[in-house]
């Protein structure tokens, strides 16, 4: 399995389920980063949980990690090398996929377990003290 670098982004994430017709909204783009994919079922968003409005459904508390790309598409394994260990371990995740990257998100009571699993597996991990 490959070793990768993952940067621990500083603040709380949060994951919301809008109605499938529901508008683009607005507010997720105002995160640093921020995910809106649409299905026939549903619209959700990932952003900073700040930013979400009250009374919105959605599951905050997440930390994000970003894998440190690009990764070209023939590359194989990338995500596996991560979340494999974190599933041994039973850290339950949240994956997103960029056509550069992947990011991977753990409940904020599992961080530190997180990055012990992640560290003992061989990959890096870089933080910032804004990040703790």
């Amino acid at each position: 399995m490959p070793t990768v670098t993952l940067t621990l982004f500083p603040g709380d994430y949060a994951i919301c389920r809008l109605a499938p017709d529901a508008p683009d909204p607005t507010w997720a783009r105002e995160s640093h980063v921020s995910v809106i994919a649409r299905t026939a079922d549903e619209l959700s968003v990932l952003c900073a949980s700040e930013k979400v409005p009250a009374g919105t459904q959605c599951e905050a508390g997440w930390r994000l990690f970003k894998f440190q790309g690009p990764f070209a598409f023939t590359q194989t394994g990338i995500l596996a090398a991560v979340l494999n260990p974190l599933a041994e371990a039973h850290v339950g995740i949240l994956a997103v996929s960029t056509f550069d990257t992947d990011y991977v998100l753990v409940k904020h009571t599992n961080l530190s377990r997180a990055q012990d699993v992640l560290v003992a597996a061989g990959h890096v991990l870089l933080t910032t003290a804004a990040a703790i």
